[in-house]
């Protein structure tokens, strides 16, 4: 009994050291990808600075501060971020809901599948840009073009990814749940579904990214606001500095949404092992 107490406490000591030594692992991890983000942003304004390279074409850090600066007392920046925002959510929310919708039905029906597969290949092959024209004329020139935009680009992405998790379901326990008497119902919740979340999950990062695209492809077509019109406006009027720093916009609300997604692969994963 001593012996068995003596080593559970070696084990609990090991543990704890394991968890330190991750931990410090972790914030190191953190810390190197500030630094190396704070080196990145202070070259290139040496770069610029020092006349190496032509801050006309480039922009840099401090002019793109300064034109955030001019967007907000203007009272456009956060009308501008708003658009582009409820423009990609909506995109997003639609096509990972009906993508995952209907890639439930397709595992459901075999022979769904089987008709529609060549469809959906083609569809996902299909440059979505040259859709644009059609969807103005559908959608006219509002949000809803845009959306759609969003949804065209991601859902296609969400059906295929969902559709082959569905269908990696263990076969050794479908069959063993069939032989237990249980219908396909029951399969799809008792195992199909369980063993598709970091598949769910996994997609969810790659329909993030797709959205972003999607909205912002949108609003290169067919925009009167947004950070898309941004981009282009500053591009016809040779105004770099307007480019960028809309450009970091996207990529701090990208960076963002996504880490929103880890944050629930977390919770997920934690209550899983609850």
């Amino acid at each position: 009994m001593k012996h068995e107490r003596n080593l559970k406490a070696a084990y609990s000591a090991e543990h704890a050291l394991f968890l330190k030594k991750r931990r410090r692992r972790q914030t190191l991890i953190r810390l190197l990808r500030v630094g190396l983000l704070a080196l990145l942003l202070a070259m290139w304004e040496l770069v610029t600075a020092l006349g190496w390279a032509d801050s006309f074409l480039t922009s840099s850090p401090s002019r793109i501060i300064k034109t955030l600066l001019s967007l907000y007392r203007d009272g456009t920046l956060f009308y501008h971020i708003g658009v582009t925002l409820w423009e990609t959510l909506a995109g997003f929310a639609i096509a990972v809901a009906a993508g995952c919708s209907i890639a439930l039905l397709l595992w459901w029906s075999d022979t769904l599948q089987r008709v529609l597969e060549p469809y959906i290949v083609i569809l996902n092959a299909l440059p979505k840009i040259a859709m644009g024209p059609l969807i103005i004329i559908w959608f006219g020139t509002g949000s809803r073009a845009i959306v759609f935009m969003a949804v065209l680009v991601g859902i296609i992405i969400v059906i295929m990814h969902m559709l082959s998790a569905f269908l990696a379901a263990d076969r050794n326990k479908v069959l063993l749940l069939r032989s237990m008497g249980a219908g396909k119902g029951q399969i799809l919740i008792k195992l199909v579904l369980p063993s598709s979340l970091a598949a769910f999950i996994s997609t969810l990062k790659i329909a993030v990214g797709m959205s972003w695209i999607g909205s912002i492809m949108g609003e290169y077509i067919v925009s009167k606001a947004g950070l898309g019109y941004l981009i282009v406006y500053g591009g016809q009027v040779f105004k770099i500095d307007l480019v960028m720093t809309a450009t970091c916009i996207l990529c701090v609300l990208a960076a963002g949404m996504y880490f929103l997604i880890v944050l629930l692969e977390k919770i997920l994963v934690k209550n899983k092992e609850d």
